[in-house]
């Protein structure tokens, strides 16, 4: 595996009481999914950026879409950090391969 890929994880606390916080929240988290992140848990969603220079085009498209409230925090690691979470209850699960290992059948 090539460690020069990188991670954008957001993590993110919205406000849920009004009908209008709602939708504000709906807004941001489909955004998040149209971007390509990827739910790690409730409220932390990850993506895979395959050059560093993407980094800064999507924290602008996140900045673009961000709710008027609230707290979204963005943080930005290596493949082979990401790769060294320890989990200390439960486990990896996900449907999705969003890694860079690639399978060809011929």
């Amino acid at each position: 595996m090539s460690y020069r890929f990188m991670r954008v994880i957001v993590f993110f606390d919205l406000p849920t009481q009004t009908p209008e916080d709602l939708t504000h929240y709906r807004h941001f988290r489909k955004a998040l999914l149209e971007n390509g992140f990827l739910m790690m848990q409730e409220s932390v969603y990850c993506r895979l950026l395959i050059t560093p220079s993407a980094e800064k085009t999507v924290i602008q498209s996140l900045k673009k879409h961000k709710p008027p409230s609230g707290l979204v925090q963005v943080l930005t690691v290596t493949e082979k950090q990401f790769a060294n979470m320890e989990y200390i209850v439960g486990e990896s699960a996900s449907d999705v391969i969003d890694s860079d290992e690639r399978l060809i059948v011929l």
